[in-house]
């Protein structure tokens, strides 16, 4: 995995840093951190965005908040995601999204300050079951995950027919990305405060076309599959849900907490909250969320002796190296950003000048 950097941006509470790396299938993918400015960071949060999302615009206000409450925060946009390259949200195999992000967030983890560190999987709406599928790759890995309206199985409500899924099937290898998957207008199901809701809309990163063939096969099967297997998840994790979500069932994170096998598992369900609790709800209603998330870090990490730190492995899945190339300036939100068609949404929820790699 080869790595470019650019960006950096520093105030009184937290460094912010950009940089694209190489996946093993050759294609550049943007990551970006925030890193507390007046101490070491009390654990590492690694960020798992929602389908037609990215992290350094819409999780931005994740990051700050997380950084500035002590946490290194760590984020990845996917392949065909936010400001990485690759056909706009097409997912070929999700596995190459779980593979891309325990490739880079281990890379994180083997650097020197950061070696000792906890590491949590912070996952919201498909970035749940990312963060799901990071576990089960490496469960003793991770200390821990907070997982916002996760995506880690199908409602009974819309779990399409077996004939259907059979039908298109058939079809995904001959046009796997056509748009051709009916779907509700998310951005308005998902976001409450109508000025917010507008911002999203107004957001050209932000993905608002029909979903690819294959990308909805791959998160039906995906989400079965763990669906399938929540029995199976043992690492500590906190849970949380609106109550009025529409686009991931409330009934999810339940079952969810239910099956879990972990003793240690909170669940919290918020009366009157929509699907995008950290950026779509009232700003009152989004400062309680986040209280109550960095509350269980912090009570999580408040001992870092009783945290069990896995050794970092020598392999990943990748055999190429990785490396850094840094990129002067400081850039403003549109600067560096491909100039390729922008594409949306689904079960959650956005990119840059390409600068020539080449190694340390």
């Amino acid at each position: 995995m080869s790595l470019r950097s650019q960006k950096n941006v520093k105030s009184s509470e937290f460094q912010y840093h950009e940089e694209y790396i190489r996946n093993e299938r050759g294609v550049e993918l943007f990551a970006c951190r925030w890193i507390p400015s007046s101490s070491s960071p009390k654990a590492l949060v690694f960020l798992c965005h929602g389908y037609g999302m990215e992290c350094s615009d819409f999780m931005k206000e994740c990051g700050i908040r997380l950084a500035s409450a002590g946490y290194a925060v760590f984020g990845l946009d996917y392949e065909g995601h936010g400001r990485s390259m690759g056909s706009r949200c097409y997912i070929k195999k999700f596995e190459n999204v779980v593979n891309d992000c325990y490739d880079y967030y281990t890379s994180i983890c083997a650097q020197e300050e950061y070696m000792e560190k906890g590491r949590f999987l912070y996952g919201e709406s498909m970035g749940g079951a990312v963060t799901l599928l990071l576990h089960k790759k490496d469960p003793s890995f991770w200390n821990g995950a907070i997982l916002v309206a996760p995506m880690c199985k199908i409602s009974e409500k819309v779990k399409p027919h077996p004939v259907v899924i059979s039908v298109l099937t058939r079809v995904e290898e001959i046009i796997p990305k056509w748009k051709i998957v009916p779907t509700k207008n998310v951005i308005d199901a998902a976001f409450k405060d109508l000025v917010k809701r507008e911002e999203v809309r107004n957001n050209k990163l932000i993905y608002q076309e029909k979903p690819r063939l294959k990308t909805a096969l791959e998160m039906l099967r995906t989400s079965m599959n763990l669906e399938d297997t929540l029995h199976e998840i043992t690492m500590p994790f906190f849970v949380l849900h609106g109550e009025a979500d529409t686009v991931t069932d409330p009934e999810i994170s339940k079952a969810l907490y239910e099956k879990a096998s972990t003793r240690d598992k909170t669940l919290k369900l918020y009366p009157g909250m929509w699907h995008a609790l950290t950026s779509g709800e009232p700003d009152c209603n989004v400062d309680l969320v986040f209280a109550d998330i960095i509350t269980w870090l912090d009570l999580r990490t408040a001992d870092p002796a009783s945290l069990t730190v896995t050794p970092i492995r020598v392999t990943t899945t990748t055999s190429t190296s990785t490396q850094r190339v840094p990129v002067n300036g400081v850039s403003d939100n549109t600067r560096g950003r491909p100039k390729r068609p922008y594409l949306n949404l689904l079960c959650g929820l956005n990119r840059g000048r390409l600068v020539k790699i080449s190694k340390e």
